[in-house]
């Protein structure tokens, strides 16, 4: 359900008590080896290597490699693959000089890279990446994957990770990694089950010219399992969710209360817009409805923490979770951890930050990673699809941390398996959900 992600402290704790020199052979043999499998026409392999401990693997690499019959090369444009061991899990802030041409070099040379641990010039412990940063084409990591090869910008230094055995065991971890098994939580329909008992959401958003987001959330929630969706939409979007979400019951907004009475989740905010009505409505609905709730979009906009009397799950991008810190986007980006981190504090709720890897906060516990995904879900209503999925676990009565990891796991999941890669839209996701969930 849920597997390590280790940070540098982490990572020396596992390694406390165990030889050094055999740790580093192992990890130089499975460089090699990972080498030898995957670019077995290479003949000829240079090592950059720095000081450390992974210096020393790089250079134990080479010579696992040579007794295999590669030729070691310090002319990296020669090189067939260039070996980055430069900088090991401890490396943190920007490389000095020296080291960031080195870095420069090897991303300059043209043969693929494969990095010992994790690409030089990324945090292990964040993925920040804070000067010059190798990409890599394969990183080869020890004993288990790193924060930093999981959450960007690290995670896109990275290429294909593989993890090595060293001969360490497994530890607990502040930071976990989301696995398909999450998906085993979200309870499935019962024979003694009716439409309420199997979840019932409520989807208050939709404003003129937007209507499609509050569409794309109240389908979603159904393909989630759910048995009842309602929404509360403007009068004026009506027509278009009548005619686009049949199964859905449907009012207007000033009918919010009524419809909230048969709801065991909300979701508020897709496409709701901005004007003072709509903030007001969703100052009361987070402030005042005891239901737990998805918080997301419009309802984001200038929202103020409060003393809420159910759980809530905020669901921001990159832009919108920098308009809450005053902070901006690229700042959020650059340090996606510590932001969610922030806002967790900030807002005392679950916090999930959308992107190639969704994060989810909590307050008292570690973040919760899903990489699951593909480019396809950069498209328009992408977002309000998960916002849907995660209103319809909370209604099954998941735990509202879990419910949004699961939520981010199955919609990425639901995009791997969309049959086509270009011109995906959030439609063909809703579409893929229940193969997701299964």
């Amino acid at each position: 359900m849920l597997s390590p992600l280790y940070t540098a402290d982490e990572m020396r704790a596992a390694e406390q008590g165990h030889e050094v020199e055999a740790m580093m052979e192992r990890a130089g043999r499975a460089v090699a080896d990972a080498i030898l499998r995957r670019f077995p026409e290479a003949r000829r392999v240079a090592a950059v290597c720095g000081k450390g401990a992974n210096g020393g693997d790089g250079r134990i690499a080479l010579r696992v490699l040579g007794e295999s019959g590669v030729q070691a090369t310090e002319d990296l444009a020669a090189a067939e693959v260039v070996i980055d061991a430069v900088f090991g899990t401890g490396f943190r802030g920007a490389p000095r000089e020296d080291a960031a041409m080195e870095i420069e070099r090897i991303n300059a040379a043209d043969a693929p890279v494969v990095a010992v641990d994790l690409p030089s010039g990324v945090d292990a412990s964040t993925g920040e990446v804070s000067g010059a940063a190798v990409a890599a084409d394969v990183t080869v990591t020890m004993h288990g994957p790193k924060v930093g090869l999981a959450v960007g910008p690290g995670r896109f230094r990275a290429g294909d990770v593989e993890v090595a055995d060293i001969g360490l065991d497994s530890a607990e971890t502040e930071h976990r990694l989301v696995t398909r098994g999450i998906l085993e939580l979200i309870p499935r329909k019962q024979p003694v089950d009716t439409k309420y008992t199997a979840g019932s959401v409520l989807v208050v958003g939709g404003s003129p010219g937007m209507s499609g987001a509050v569409c794309l959330a109240a389908e979603a929630s159904f393909r989630a399992d759910v048995g009842y969706v309602a929404v509360a939409t403007h009068s004026a979007c009506l027509p278009t969710v009548e005619s686009r979400v049949l199964e859905a019951v449907k009012a207007p907004l000033d009918r919010v209360d009524e419809l909230a009475k048969r709801a065991t989740a909300v979701a508020v905010g897709p496409g709701l817009g901005r004007e003072e009505q709509a903030r007001g409505l969703v100052r009361r609905l987070v402030g005042e409805l005891a239901l737990p709730m998805v918080v997301d979009a419009d309802a984001l906009f200038e929202l103020e923490p409060g003393d809420w009397p159910a759980p809530r799950v905020l669901t921001p991008h990159a832009g919108e979770l920098g308009r809450l810190l005053g902070r901006e986007p690229a700042w959020v980006d650059a340090h996606r951890i510590e932001a969610v981190r922030s806002a967790v504090e900030r807002y005392r709720c679950v916090v999930l930050l959308k992107g190639a890897d969704t994060i989810v906060g909590a307050p008292g516990e570690g973040m919760l990673v899903s990489t699951s995904g593909t480019p396809a879900l950069a498209t328009a209503g992408s977002g309000d699809v998960l916002t849907g999925v995660i209103a319809a676990f909370l209604a099954k009565g998941v735990d509202p941390r879990l419910a949004a990891a699961a939520a981010a796991f199955a919609h990425g999941r639901a995009a791997e398996l969309v049959p086509h890669a270009r011109g995906v839209t959030a439609s063909d996701v809703i579409g893929a959900l229940p193969r997701a969930l299964d």
